[in-house]
């Protein structure tokens, strides 16, 4: 069993508009952008990352918004919620502030003892608001949603799955445990983590298959320390059997990528070198940042690429 995994790093989705999906999460979640760049395989594509202050591990909500990209059809395999965690006494706030903003699919309900706010995202995403008592990580402070009810970061995420045997096996060789079960979840847990502990299974054997298209998630994306202990992963992974990717460098971590045996794509990233390697915490996501390999073609990618306004 690995102990080097420390919960979530980043979940990245997909959308169909950079400037809706830029309002939702600065806008109406109040979250901070902390990197604007490029998609490394299409670079007329940004991808956005909206988090915490500085875009802690755990805080990190990644976007590739494809300009019209049909919508992704709910199924089996696939990443079904994004669960973010708020303060305790909360979700009457966001209850109020969602519906003000016209946000869609609100509905209270309550899973392993924690009260939440399922709603959906511009382009039909699942999410969930969980009240968490403790959760000691900062809200981003800057925005227009106040440090007493802003999102700390991730709870976790929901798979949804016909089957959970490999899947429940692959994450327990990950560090995680199984720590209760409702109806058709079962909840997983890693001791010790990052805040963003939790991987809820949704075992529906006769759902059909998930199709990817805006509103989807693409990835997720599980911390660890640095690039020593993201070998460690990678070699157990390979051992075990895993075709896993060679180390990529994509700037703000290193990563690795595998694929479950329910068809959702994993990816292991480290904690550094962080976002504020190109620049300064108070400047964060505010310039546009590209890969190395893309600054001489700056001009064609910045005319290409649909502005954003803040």
């Amino acid at each position: 069993m690995l102990t080097q995994i420390k919960g979530l790093h980043h979940v990245t989705s997909m959308a169909a508009d950079a400037q809706d999906n830029n309002q939702f999460f600065t806008k109406t979640l109040g979250l901070r952008r902390v990197k604007k760049t490029v998609n490394f395989d299409a670079p007329d594509v940004y991808h956005l990352y909206y988090g915490d202050e500085v875009g802690n591990a755990g805080s990190v909500m990644t976007y590739f918004p494809f300009q019209n990209m049909g919508k992704g059809a709910r199924g089996a395999g696939e990443v079904a919620e994004t669960v973010f965690s708020v303060p305790q006494g909360t979700l009457g706030y966001w209850q109020e502030r969602l519906s003000k903003q016209g946000v869609k699919e609100l509905a209270p309900y309550s899973l392993f003892g924690e009260n939440r706010l399922r709603f959906a995202g511009p382009d039909g995403d699942g999410f969930s608001l969980a009240e968490v008592d403790g959760d000691s990580r900062l809200p981003f402070a800057g925005g227009p949603v106040a440090v007493s009810e802003g999102i700390h970061g991730f709870r976790g995420v929901t798979m949804r799955l016909r089957d959970e045997g490999a899947t429940a096996e692959l994450l327990k060789f990950m560090g995680y445990q199984p720590v209760d079960k409702q109806g058709e979840f079962i909840r997983y847990a890693v001791p010790g983590g990052n805040g963003a502990d939790y991987i809820d299974l949704e075992v529906l054997p006769g759902a059909s298959r998930a199709a990817q298209g805006a509103g989807s998630v693409h990835h997720v994306a599980f911390a660890v320390d640095d690039r020593a202990a993201q070998l460690e992963v990678r070699k157990a992974l390979l051992d075990t059997g895993y075709q896993v990717t060679p180390v990529i460098d994509r700037d703000y971590f290193w990563a690795i990528y595998f694929r479950t045996p329910a068809g959702v794509l994993f990816e292991i990233a480290t904690n550094e070198p962080g976002f504020n390697r190109d620049e300064d915490t108070a400047h964060l996501g505010e310039a546009l940042k590209l890969p190395t390999r893309y600054q001489q073609h700056r001009a064609q990618i910045e005319a290409h690429l649909p502005p954003i306004t803040d």
